[in-house]
């Protein structure tokens, strides 16, 4: 029997920050992305539907793709231009080509936030080993925000960067959930945080 298909995330990016799009380009194994570029995050089930709708976006439009992931449950894509409107057009090729609208995604969840102040110097260390983007440092206050589907988290830190001074530290956006790590000012952090879950709020959708 075939599995029945979910559109688990679909979000539109307008303007790609400074340093999301720096951290991006430390990730991406396809074309990369550069500050300012627009960009369409899709994430769906079952996975291998990814290589079918990245096929048509690219044939259909300028866009360019910085990322195509299938993994146990889900599949993810990214495709990126200078033109929002290619990015737009790219969108809604799949939708249609997949006979669904955007509001048929899953509408995203914020499943924890934490917000640590005055991190200890050790913690830093465990920290700057697993990230690809800013060092942190100790002293500083760190944002830890968790969101499904897992592509979301993408959206929000963009969206903190846009509203906050702070330092991008580290995203993960493929699995189940999706995560990023913040650091900055206690009050930049505050505002990002409060940037990045209203960003995801505002995001209409069905329930998952």
């Amino acid at each position: 029997m075939a599995e029945e298909f979910s559109l688990r995330c679909y979000c539109f990016i307008d303007r790609m920050q400074a340093q999301y799009a720096a951290f991006v380009g430390t990730i991406t194994q396809g074309d990369l992305p550069v500050e300012g570029m627009a960009a369409l995050y899709v994430e769906m089930a079952p996975g291998n539907e990814v290589f079918r709708v990245v096929d048509i976006a690219v044939k259909a439009t300028e866009s360019r793709p910085g990322a195509q992931i299938v993994e146990r449950e889900f599949g993810m894509f990214e495709v990126h231009s200078l033109n929002q409107a290619a990015v737009l057009e790219a969108g809604q090729v799949v939708l249609d080509r997949l006979g669904m609208k955007m509001e048929d995604r899953i509408k995203p969840e914020v499943v924890s936030t934490q917000v640590i102040t005055r991190i200890d110097p050790y913690q830093t260390q465990l920290i700057n080993r697993f990230r690809r983007g800013s060092m942190i440092v100790p002293g500083e206050t760190m944002l830890v925000l968790e969101c499904a589907p897992a592509a979301y988290i993408n959206y929000a830190v963009n969206e903190a960067e846009k509203k906050a001074n702070i330092k991008l530290i580290h995203i993960s956006s493929v699995g189940r959930f999706g995560r990023m790590w913040l650091s900055g000012s206690e009050a930049e952090i505050v505002t990002a945080k409060n940037a990045a879950v209203t960003a995801l709020e505002n995001l209409e959708g069905i329930r998952g």
